[in-house]
């Protein structure tokens, strides 16, 4: 009988519980299209592309202004497991809340093997700190900042849910994140070590336990949103349920979305239209 690495998988099954790309195998055919059409928002919207906020070239981010803002800034982190894709990649999905008048921010970092998830999570708390300290430069409200994520950006957006910006930085507030859309993430790190993945995302038990906002608890009330689709892999759909459950004992409003019949990248595929309803979500909230 093989060994058990993680409640009732072995080291086989559990890789295969988590493979997005196998359980969708013309993943790579919706990047290209997602690529395409981000290309094409970025050439028509009014922007400011590869913003630096940090030290790293990867450090930067996109933001795309809308022609009548509404003091709203909305941050989007990207997904790839810690360790691909890129900001660029995403840029389509910011067109419906530009739209609706919310300054937009698609964010990039650094890739694992080459830094640590802990080096990405303090490099995505430096672009919220940055976007905070540049509101009113861009036109928006440092008292307005949203995030939202998704897969790996899920789990990002939900740690800086989790952080105690007063103790990060003097000058930022303890509410600084007004709401989180966390899309089809990972919440729990325990499994990504016994992962093959892990050759490049480099996690012990501690590190993932550490970086697990499951085991977290957020810093201060703010609306979240746990969104995953319905035909997604199993072990998606139960990890954003039970953190869905888990902050709703410390959040005043936790709203858990199972979307049927979506999976882990066609959940993202129409966020570029307002009616989506993962980007009626965000719009919700900063409505």
């Amino acid at each position: 009988m093989n060994d058990i690495v993680y409640k009732n998988f072995d080291a086989a099954s559990l890789a295969t519980a988590y493979d997005n790309r196998a359980h969708v195998p013309d993943c790579e055919t919706m990047f290209v299209d997602w690529d395409k059409r981000s290309r094409d928002y970025r050439e028509r919207s009014k922007n400011r592309l590869d913003i630096s906020f940090g030290k790293s070239k990867l450090e930067a981010m996109d933001i795309f202004l809308p022609d009548n803002p509404r003091g709203t800034i909305h941050a989007f982190i990207h997904g790839g497991y810690w360790r691909a894709l890129d900001k660029a990649d995403f840029s389509y999905l910011c067109e419906p809340l530009v739209e609706s008048g919310h300054i937009t921010a698609s964010l990039n970092y650094d890739l694992c093997p080459a830094v640590s998830v802990e080096t990405i999570v303090e490099q995505m708390q430096a672009a919220v700190a940055w976007l905070y300290r540049n509101a009113k430069e861009l036109g928006g409200d440092p008292a307005k900042i949203h995030v939202s994520g998704h897969s790996a950006g899920g789990h990002l957006a939900a740690m800086l849910l989790a952080t105690d910006w007063p103790a990060y930085a003097s000058d930022l507030p303890a509410d600084l994140v007004k709401s989180v859309t966390a899309i089809s993430g990972v919440f729990d790190l325990d499994p990504i070590p016994h992962l093959p993945t892990n050759e490049d995302i480099r996690l012990d038990a501690d590190m993932a336990r550490r970086m697990s906002p499951h085991y977290l608890k957020p810093t201060h009330d703010a609306p979240l949103s746990v969104i995953v689709g319905g035909g997604e892999l199993a072990e998606f759909v139960r990890q954003s349920k039970e953190f869905a459950d888990t902050w709703g004992q410390h959040l005043g409003q936790v709203d858990y979305m199972e979307l049927p019949d979506l999976n882990h990248f066609t959940i993202v595929d129409r966020m570029d239209r307002a009616d989506d309803p993962v980007t009626a979500r965000m719009l919700a909230h900063m409505g």
